[in-house]
């Protein structure tokens, strides 16, 4: 999927893929008010500021309402307005994401939740790639990949650190302090304390993402893409609760310039529908299985020709191929 392909894709297109996925019918959307905010919100501009030599994984956010008081929707609507105008470079989020996103919630909600203990391990299998840039003898840059396939151990509890094993081998990272687990380093349990609120939810996103990334950080990410890119991780690295998860996505739905893509392929090869959005000339897309609407993985492409690549060129991409709950780290769970 190139910048080409996304232009011959129009909003006919898009209406057929979401008509055939399950779920609510194109006027239901999971919030009220989503025609009034309109006015809030800025349409998104160019950004041609050079990506960053180093891929980092980023985390979260809040939105909170900001003075609106003319506007009763503005009031019912708890997602703050205030970051928006900090940061008018996003749309609102695209009437078909928002449709495709709920119906993903849906799907996750009807899923069974994970049967485990405390003492144990969530087990996920990952597979993909990502990629660096390195200077050349004659002066340019050469796009390099690396493997980012890993197998990840999560005490379910925080009482055992996290284990990771890689093609350089294995790491345990050090448990999270009693009762310290964060939307950074989260654990089942912590992720069961969470709000299945979706509002309330993405209150707490972005107030994580506002402490690194808010208007006085210095960061050019911004709290939207923040969040964004946090949930995603959230979502790919952890099995949450299905209540939890389906709350995720719905808070995903809230945020500005989130689009639909209507193909999209993982680091597996499997073919999906991607929920994305697009920052500093590349998009960051969460492909989901058509038919399932479950989550396959995670990539990010660029979305014009440079060093990193030609556009469409996915410079991180990573799919979810397997998951499960085992009694001891290191341990493969049971088939």
């Amino acid at each position: 999927m190139n910048a080409s392909d996304d232009a011959r894709l129009n909003s006919n297109g898009r209406a057929d893929i979401t008509r055939r996925l399950p779920g609510l019918s194109d006027g239901d959307l999971p919030f009220h008010g989503h025609d009034r905010i309109k006015e809030y919100v800025m349409r998104e501009t160019a950004d041609n500021t050079r990506p960053a030599r180093v891929r980092p994984r980023r985390r979260m956010a809040l939105f909170l309402a900001a003075g609106a008081a003319t506007c009763a929707v503005a009031l019912a609507v708890t997602l703050s307005l205030q970051d928006s105008e900090q940061h008018p470079a996003a749309a609102r989020p695209e009437p078909a994401a928002v449709r495709l996103l709920d119906r993903v919630a849906l799907a996750a909600q009807a899923a069974p939740a994970p049967n485990v203990r405390d003492g144990q391990f969530l087990y996920t299998r990952t597979q993909g790639h990502s990629t660096a840039l390195s200077e050349t003898k004659g002066g340019g840059m050469a796009a390099a990949r690396t493997d980012e396939s890993a197998e990840r151990w999560v005490s379910v509890d925080g009482s055992s650190g996290t284990l990771t094993r890689n093609h350089e081998g294995e790491k345990t990272d050090p448990a999270p302090d009693k009762g310290k687990a964060t939307i950074n380093g989260p654990t089942y349990r912590f992720l069961e304390s969470l709000p299945t609120d979706p509002d309330r939810l993405l209150q707490l996103i972005y107030a994580d993402a506002r402490l690194n990334h808010g208007g006085d950080s210095g960061s050019t990410t911004g709290p939207d893409q923040e969040a964004f890119v946090a949930i995603g991780d959230l979502l790919r690295t952890v099995e949450a609760p299905p209540g939890v998860s389906a709350a995720l996505y719905r808070a995903a739905a809230r945020i500005p310039g989130v689009v639909l893509v209507p193909e999209a392929t993982d680091a597996a090869g499997r073919s999906g529908i991607a929920i994305a959005r697009a920052h500093n000339g590349e998009r960051t897309e969460w492909i989901f299985d058509k038919n399932s609407l479950r989550l396959l993985g995670e990539r990010t492409v660029t979305l014009k020709d440079s060093a990193w690549g030609k556009a469409g060129t996915a410079v991180t991409s990573v799919a979810i191929v397997g998951r499960g709950v085992t009694d001891k780290a290191g341990q493969a769970p049971k088939q």
